[in-house]
């Protein structure tokens, strides 16, 4: 029998498999950490061979983008069709600190293969998730026999993903118009687990914020002057506590306005998910839940906003007592925001917020961190459905569920710049240990991440 274009595919993966774990391998041994000064030149150089590399796989532009930081890559092939979409796919190359001594089992920058399973940093993020493009897009050519991919294929990896991304916005803006596209697909991200393949449909966005509270001058005694002035460490628990309602939910004047609100749908394909509270709660080293009531703990943590505690300083921290009113406060807070929220609009609410809170004798400052704006594609978004199925092809017609990330990251900035739909495909699992000590990678998801890719640009493409 000849070969089905998905049996070419698998055919095509198969015979080139070996060659792409080596290459992969090759690319895992440049310890690109973005974090560290000292390895600014390794992240370079992983720029510099991933640019190479995929000029070698066909495409015919690959650039390295400078930017005030680490160097982003760039690449493009065009698809022959005037009239086929353009896609953009994004991930990144540097990786988060590692040393042996961490807690590593092996050397995080000497790849190890045992028992199907890829060790190294960066294996899942996010070196493997962008990699397993290259293969993806030559099986697409070897199954339907064309010398250029269905869609206008275009892909930007960064180098500060890992850093908080603090360059990647101007670099998207100052090259809007060759990252143009129809659809974002962004490869750094997971599944819900090795058996229950999904696709994210969004992150939550996120604004950070220091307040800063001066009351006297300097420490006093409080026996002479305790409770007759305003003390700044007094004022910071009570707006810490005034942060919440019994429910809670944040008391901010306008903080839930205009946010996109969980249809029934959405939520009973959330309750469809295996999830295991108590598991949870010993990944999360935490003992009992708690947030907004009416909320389940997935809906809190990927579709409500929120206001954390990060941390809370003043006064008097050592051993024994010392009876003062001390001078000043700190809060450092984090809102987690979702689509319909605007960050700018946050920070206004926050600052109007600290104002009517804070008693007079007190100076305090309000500083706002660079913030990350939301992003959701509807479930019913054609592309969001040509990644359904391209996903349950390769998971030999699996029904693909849907999840989103509570967490935050750069791709609103290329939903927000380009007006393009961010569409997300990962192939990770949480038990790969993103950012922990021996990060590994399942070989044969990796595998049907490749064929994911390979199904995707032909479906793409006959949306036009």
């Amino acid at each position: 029998m000849s070969d089905t274009p998905d049996s070419a595919v698998r055919t095509y993966i198969g015979r080139h498999r070996d060659a792409f774990l080596r290459d992969l391998m090759e690319w895992l041994r440049i310890p690109s950490v973005s974090a560290r000064p000292d390895h600014a030149a390794d992240v370079r150089r992983s720029a510099d061979w991933l640019a190479a590399k995929l000029a070698e796989t066909g495409f015919p532009v690959a650039e390295v983008w400078p930017t005030d930081g680490a160097p982003a890559v760039f690449a493009e092939w065009p698809s022959g069709d005037p009239e086929a979409p353009t896609v953009l796919v994004y991930g990144h190359h540097d990786v988060q600190p590692a040393d042996p001594g961490d807690g590593w089992h092996t050397d995080p920058f000497d790849p190890v293969l045992v028992d199907g399973r890829l060790h190294a940093r960066g294996a899942a993020d996010d070196k493997g998730q962008v990699f397993f493009h290259t293969l993806g897009v030559r099986a697409h050519l070897a199954a339907t026999g064309r010398t250029s991919p269905a869609v206008h294929l275009k892909l930007l990896v960064e180098g500060e993903e890992e850093s908080g991304s603090p360059h990647f916005r101007a670099l998207v803006e100052a090259n809007a118009d060759r990252l143009a596209a129809d659809a974002v697909i962004v490869s750094d991200t997971g599944m819900w687990s090795e058996t229950t393949p999904t696709v994210c449909t969004g992150m939550r966005g996120l604004v950070d914020c220091e307040i800063e509270l001066y009351g006297p001058d300097q420490d006093i005694h409080s026996g002479s002057f305790g409770g007759a002035v305003p003390n700044p460490a007094t004022v910071a628990a009570r707006l810490v506590a005034a942060l919440h309602d019994e429910d809670e939910r944040v008391t901010i004047p306008g903080f839930y306005d205009r946010i996109a609100l969980l249809t029934e749908a959405e939520r009973e394909l959330f309750a469809e998910l295996p999830f295991d509270e108590a598991a949870w709660l010993k990944t999360a080293a935490s003992h009992a839940t708690l947030g907004e009531a009416g909320y389940s703990t997935l809906e809190r943590i990927w579709a409500r906003p929120t206001a954390e505690l990060n941390g809370i300083g003043g006064g008097y921290q050592g051993a024994g007592g010392k009876t003062i009113i001390p001078s000043s406060a700190l809060l450092k807070l984090t809102f987690r925001l979702v689509a319909g929220q605007d960050p700018d609009a946050i920070e206004v609410a926050v600052s109007r917020w600290v104002a009517r809170q804070v008693p007079d004798g007190i100076r305090y400052r309000v500083t706002f961190g660079a913030s990350t704006r939301p992003c959701l594609t509807p479930l019913d978004h054609p592309a969001l459905q040509s990644v359904v199925r391209a996903m349950s092809r390769a998971f030999d017609g699996r029904k693909i569920r849907f999840t989103r990330e509570g967490g935050s990251g750069p791709a609103a900035d290329l939903q927000d710049v380009l007006a393009a739909p961010v569409l997300f495909l990962g192939i990770s699992v949480p038990s790969d240990g993103w950012h922990a000590p021996d990060e590994k990678v399942e070989v044969d998801l990796l595998l049907k991440g490749v064929e994911t890719a390979a199904y995707l640009w032909g479906d793409l493409a006959s949306l036009r």
